[in-house]
């Protein structure tokens, strides 16, 4: 690699260039959360005070620390902030979907099915009966959580109308038996309905409870909507409920529930050992997790002043507010094998293994069980061996090649490459397409879109997967309520969270065949599991391997991060510079200089096509200190929109873990008008500040799934903590043309790239999809 030297970088410094501050706005408390990567990354900006704005989980109280360091082992990208300041967050409100028209459309069939199971869910929480038994990993549900999937797979198959699981009845789709393509009807876009609050009301008594406990006023209408319209009831017979509010901290609710209970409470309290075991696992899946081993939840708990963490735990199961999973299938009682998971003797006198014993949410649980049956039926009932023959044969690549012949024999199958990989999942649709089948690309990003659209010399073989889901993109569904798809290939799979996965699976109509494809090098998903990585493992279908490198200077320095080693490079076209840097403050000037003048000057991308990529957001050096010198230099302003001008690069943020990058275009009573890669996207004044964020400098998580002509990576001194090789690997692999290296951290960035990524996520799928029969 070469460097840039100093005097090749002559830009207009300024002392505002020098002297760069986060900005000191706070969030208001109901929306500051200390969460991981996953909440953080599809969020702009709340701060929520310096001693929690940690890199690489540094924050003591959260979830995933407290239960046994998983946070730790997590590969530190996951948690995407940086080592002084500000991490920024979301609430569960800022994911809801916007745009709504005024009345609400029609659900869709997915939809229907999907609030059939939260109704379902409803209804098992509130009966709080106990679980039947233990659940052994790689085995079926058991008790109601297996009650709820079979109740949902009735009403699928049509063998039960849905009014015996429901109360009202709700409009269900039957269980498509036949692989025959039925013929689509045309899409109508649907707008997703608008985030409807609680009323006055509700807001008005929850306010009145919170007032009695001391807690802050502004948390009535977030616990209103967490807890529904009885909240204030709930709160005042069950003070530690307020822990379901985004952002509230245990310590929070041990001082409301004292305020309210006086002598009454107690750190063993069953109400508040079973509110913090829920808070813990919900904590864990916003780092990734769908469940937790019991012995770190048991040691969290113990860290809580809870003074029997095996009883909290039991006691929580007992009451349905998590379900236990084991990794065998013995006839111990739920209770017994929970507390007594370590070695011991077997009935023979013999020493006996010891028993994994996880714990997890009844949605994540659902959903994994959900994905890998809906993986098996495609497995099972696609066509095997088509004649793909003479489309393998004109394949422009060998890995090409391979793919399609298997396609044509499997149902599933999993495909890894890096960028330039991505030719081959293009030649595949072209194929099919060829042969007369309904081919689809689905990707994560509008920007993934337009590569794969112009690699496979077709617009209409590309949507994103959201938009897919939605139907606003895509062909519609079919007269059954399934994608109307012959073959659906999925690139960037990695990005795929377990919840996604399992509605789009149950989407797809049997003999639809799937491809998974996608780099297993980059950073996970922002939503809780790990998709593709556990496809992988379990080896549940053929997997390809691309031999296709990615080309370049940039090419060989991410296939070499890829394997551990971080080489220097030769770019006599200056295509990798490495620009050395003492302190945060030198970082971001340098980083202003590259933008603006060096990098459209000696490289000929202009700053627009030009991103920044930083460790946090948060920091001297994070995606606020940077958005703001950027602002300053490349388009200052008054920020008359609520902080924003026209001509401003922002990120819209629709949904947690969904980053869409755009411009401001104006802004009226309607609210702020942007131009998202030519989509016009009106952003409800309510919402900007939830939702929009500037956009010049990102995370790596953010900028996963997009690629620039010219990316310039900021490595501050206090962001060490916070590099892991899929991080490095992420970021340099965003560049297309170009890449700088800010470079401050030492031999901080050698030691991450050469360190060997752990499993960062605990999750079940992988045992689920190796289950000898399913």
């Amino acid at each position: 690699m070469t460097a840039l030297p100093r005097g090749e970088t002559p830009g207009s410094p300024g002392a505002d260039d020098a002297d760069v501050a986060a900005p000191s706005t706070a969030a208001p408390a109901p929306s500051a959360q200390d969460e991981g990567h996953e909440a953080d990354e599809g969020s702009p900006t709340a701060d929520v005070g310096a001693a929690e704005e940690t890199d690489g989980g540094a924050d003591t109280s959260s979830g995933a620390n407290e239960a046994g360091g998983a946070d730790a082992e997590s590969d530190a990208a996951s948690t995407e902030t940086d080592g002084t300041s500000g991490t920024d967050r979301t609430t569960a409100a800022d994911g809801a979907a916007e745009g709504a028209a005024d009345a609400p459309a029609p659900l869709s069939e997915a939809e229907a099915e999907l609030a059939a199971q939260r109704e379902l869910r409803e209804r098992i929480e509130k009966r709080k009966a106990e679980k039947g038994g233990p659940i052994a990993a790689g085995a079926k549900l058991s008790g109601q959580a297996a009650d709820l999937l079979a109740a949902v797979r009735a009403v699928e198959s049509g063998e039960k109308p849905a009014a015996a699981f429901f109360d009202s009845p709700a409009p269900t789709a039957p269980r498509r038996t036949a692989p025959a393509p039925a013929p689509a009807r045309p899409r109508i876009p649907e707008r997703a309905p608008a985030p409807q609050g609680a009323s006055p009301e509700a807001v008005a008594a929850t306010a009145a409870v919170l007032a009695e406990g001391g807690a802050p006023g502004a948390l009535a209408g977030p616990a209103a909507e967490a807890l529904g319209e009885q909240a204030g009831d709930a709160l005042r017979e069950d003070p530690w409920r307020l822990l379901a509010v985004p952002g509230v901290k245990p310590e929070q609710a041990d001082g409301f529930a004292r305020a309210l209970l006086g002598s009454a409470c107690g750190p063993d309290d069953e109400r508040r050992t079973a509110a913090l075991v829920g808070w813990l696992l919900e904590r864990a899946a916003l780092r990734g997790h769908t469940a937790l081993d019991a012995t770190a939840v048991r040691a969290a708990l113990a860290e809580r002043s809870v003074t029997d963490p095996a009883a909290a735990v039991r006691h929580a199961v007992a009451e349905g507010v998590v379900l236990v999973f084991q990794d065998d299938e013995g006839d111990e009682d739920v209770q017994d094998s929970e507390a007594s998971a370590g070695p011991g003797e077997d009935a023979e006198g013999g020493v006996r293994e010891p028993v994994q014993v996880l714990l997890g949410l009844d949605r994540y649980a659902l959903a994994e069980e959900s994905l890998a049956d809906g993986l098996a039926r495609l497995v099972n009932a696609c066509e095997k061996d088509a004649d793909w023959t003479q489309a393998a044969s004109a394949a422009a690549s060998p890995s090409a090649a391979e793919l399609i012949r298997a396609v044509a024999a499997h149902g599933l199958v999993a495909h890894t490459g890096g960028e330039a990989a991505r030719a081959e999942p293009a030649a595949l649709l072209t194929a099919a397409r060829g042969l007369g089948l309904r081919a689809l690309g689905a990707v994560h990003s509008v920007d993934g879109r337009h590569r794969l659209a112009e690699a496979a010399g077709d617009p209409s073989a590309a949507v994103t997967l959201a938009g897919l889901l939605s139907g606003t993109e895509g062909p519609g569904r079919d007269e059954e309520g399934a994608i109307a798809v012959d073959l659906l290939v999925v690139l960037d799979a990695p990005q795929l969270d377990v919840e996604t996965a399992a509605i789009l699976v149950e989407s797809l109509a049997d003999g639809t065949r799937l491809v998974l494809s996608g780099d297993p090098g980059v950073l996970g998903s922002a939503g809780a599991g790990r998709v593709f990585a556990d496809v992988l493992a379990a080896r549940a279908c053929p997997q390809i391997v691309s031999r296709t490198p990615d080309p370049g200077p940039i090419g060989e320095l991410v296939s070499g991060i890829g394997i551990g080693e971080l080489n220097q490079v030769e770019a006599p076209g200056k295509e990798v510079v490495i620009v050395p840097v003492r302190d945060a403050g030198e970082a971001v000037h340098r980083t202003v200089q590259l933008v603006a003048d060096s990098v459209p000057r000696a490289i000929g991308v202009p700053s627009a096509d030009t991103q920044v990529i930083t460790v946090g957001h948060g920091g001297s050096a994070g995606t606020r200190a940077l958005n703001a010198a950027l602002k300053r230099r490349l388009n200052p302003g008054p920020g008359r929109f609520g902080g924003f001008d026209p001509g401003d690069r922002v990120v819209h943020v629709p949904m947690p873990g969904r980053t869409v990058p755009g411009v401001v275009v104006s802004a009226d009573a309607e609210g702020l008008h942007l131009d998202c890669a030519g989509t016009k996207t009106v952003v409800p004044q309510g919402r900007v500040e939830a939702s929009v964020r500037h956009g010049w400098a990102l995370s790596a998580h953010q900028a996963a799934a997009m690629r620039w002509p010219a990316v310039v990576v900021v490595l501050p001194g206090d962001a060490a903590q916070g590099l892991s090789r899929p991080w490095v690997y992420t970021a340099f692999s965003r560049a297309e043309r170009h890449l700088s290296v800010v470079h401050g951290v030492d031999q901080a960035l050698q030691r991450a790239v050469a360190q060997s990524p752990a499993q960062d996520r605990t999750t079940r799928l992988r045992t689920l999809l190796e289950a000898p029969a399913r």
